[in-house]
């Protein structure tokens, strides 16, 4: 090969290449002329900076994920097949780490989880561990994360509903300071109601309120409220039913605070003088509800809740209320008041916010209870739960009879014709239900008041409107589109665990219950009554 230069400046390049194989000889000349030569200098010397420092990065971040800075840079420069590989290597490792091992969480929860992420890469880079260990330690890892979090879902749900069986320090105070007034007051030892309102107690043309309830707090509450909304307060007339514990402070409390126009009676159990006939009923049905709660409670004790996936609001089963004999005894109301006809029935956690008198002017079209079944909470939704929550389908003497999907009326706020309770003989029908879940092994329905009620009055229930009794409010409190909903209710009802008088109530909620309530009041400063 030679090189001719012209001596007059780089103006030709003459490249001349002879083969010694051919005959003759033969000269190929090539000439490049300046205008092509300098722009593929400019070109590469725009392009080779880059090159060089993209294959520096791709040294830099791939060292440890290639066996060579080779391989890093034919990764990155030949990338899109390699990174295809590399998304179906990762897949194939996923799903062998999945299928490999069966669907026993427990596997991977054993067998080399990573407390951390960063942990686990380290790991996996330092000891250049192949795709299907990365997969099945990721695996593990995330099982144990899923696994700790419901762990601590669950625990969270316990204690909360432990919380909510117990009596706070301050209503238990309060009790106390009750009681010890009672001994030493003797306006606290007043007779209620007092002598002029005693007429008032069988009279139908007033508005009879019943209350079955130990909580001298949530009682105040209940008459305060309702009373400061009635448009007639003084037609009201309160029969407070009490055990005999609570019967003294429950009484020193109304009389040391009397209700202005409406009357109010305060009664324990131990002063009712009923028939041998009743009190044998009575423990009969107490015995059964005991039998039934233990049934349930070994079968609950006996479940694995970490691993089983044991239901958690089967708890609610389980509450102290459910062995309440003042709780059981509203299936007795027509023999707690035999010359009473019609009377509204309240909880003690409920809190009236308009006037109640339509209720006594409700016609129940021959039914025997006026209660909400229709869903104030929207389309496909029931204020409180279905029968399926409540009773056994899969027995037939369930599943012919009633509807598994339908939703519960609701205790609370209900409307009560006694004479027609009496008629129909509800008292004597709800016996006849727990005799048949005793035959059935206690196997029908969970422990609690409500199920055999829904049993019992079957095709006794009178719809009213959902407004009447706004539930749940002691489960969640409502979403901000339910807001209006709550100044709308004529009563809520703090149905659930956190009740408003317990710690663990809403404190967005407690506004609403503690309204009511006189913090000026001696007994309420004295025990620290949280407002």
């Amino acid at each position: 090969m030679k090189f001719y230069i012209s001596t007059t400046g780089i103006k030709r390049v003459t490249i001349s290449t002879t083969n010694s194989s051919a005959k003759g000889s033969t000269v190929a000349t090539r000439r490049i002329t300046r205008r092509t030569f300098l722009p593929v200098v400019l070109l590469l010397s725009i392009v080779l900076p880059f090159l060089f420092v993209r294959i520096a990065f791709l040294v830099l971040e791939s060292a440890s994920a290639c066996n060579s800075a080779l391989d890093c840079i034919g990764w990155g420069l030949l990338g899109g097949s390699e990174a295809s590989l590399l998304r179906e290597e990762l897949t194939r490792a996923l799903m062998e780490a999945k299928e490999g091992h069966g669907t026993n969480d427990g596997d991977y929860r054993r067998e080399g989880s990573t407390e951390s992420f960063n942990v686990l890469v380290n790991e996996m880079t330092s000891n250049q561990q192949d795709m299907k260990t990365f997969a099945f330690r990721t695996k593990a890892m995330l099982s144990m994360m899923e696994f700790k979090v419901q762990s601590a879902r669950e625990q969270e749900s316990i204690n909360w509903h432990l919380a909510s069986h117990g009596v706070p320090k301050s209503l238990h105070c309060l009790c106390l300071k009750l009681a010890e007034e009672y001994a030493v007051n003797a306006m606290a030892r007043s007779h209620l109601p007092p002598p002029e309102y005693v007429s008032r107690l069988t009279d139908p043309s007033f508005h009879h309120v019943v209350l079955l309830t130990d909580n001298v707090l949530a009682a105040s509450v209940v008459i305060s409220s309702t009373v400061q909304h009635s448009a007639n307060p003084e037609k009201l007339v309160f029969h407070i039913v009490t055990d005999k514990k609570t019967y003294i402070p429950m009484n020193a409390w109304f009389a040391i605070n009397p209700i202005k126009s409406a009357a109010v009676e305060v009664k324990g159990l131990h002063q009712y003088d009923w028939s041998h006939e009743v009190n044998v009923h009575v423990k009969e049905m107490l015995e059964i509800h005991r039998l039934i709660w233990s049934h349930y409670n070994d079968n609950l004790r006996n479940a694995n809740f970490q691993h089983e996936g044991v239901n958690i609001r089967s708890l609610e089963a389980l509450t102290p209320s459910c062995l309440s004999l003042l709780n059981h005894l509203r299936i007795y109301i027509p023999e707690l008041f035999p010359d009473l006809n019609k009377i509204v029935f309240l909880d003690e956690d409920v809190v009236v916010q308009h006037d109640m008198s339509s209720l006594w002017e409700l016609d129940l079209n021959k039914k025997v209870v006026g209660a909400v079944v229709d869903s104030w909470c929207g389309d496909n939704c029931c204020p409180g739960k279905k029968y399926k929550d409540y009773l056994n389908f899969s027995y037939p003497i369930i599943s012919s009879n009633f509807d598994h999907d339908r939703c519960v009326w609701l205790y609370g706020v209900n409307v009560f014709d006694l004479e027609a309770w009496r008629r129909v003989k509800i008292t004597t029908n709800y016996h006849k239900w727990l005799k048949h879940n005793l035959n059935f092994g206690m196997e029908l329905w969970q422990p609690g008041v409500h199920p055999p009620a829904l049993l019992a009055f079957e095709g006794q229930v009178h719809p009213i409107d959902p407004l009447w009794n706004v539930g749940g409010l002691g489960y969640r409190p409502p979403q901000a589109h339910n807001i209006k909903m709550l100044g709308d209710a004529v009563v809520l009802h703090f149905s659930g665990p956190a009740k408003p008088w317990l710690d663990i109530g809403f404190p967005e909620l407690r506004s609403l219950w503690n309204r009511h309530i006189n913090f000026s009041d001696k007994f309420i400063r004295k025990c620290r009554i949280p407002g």
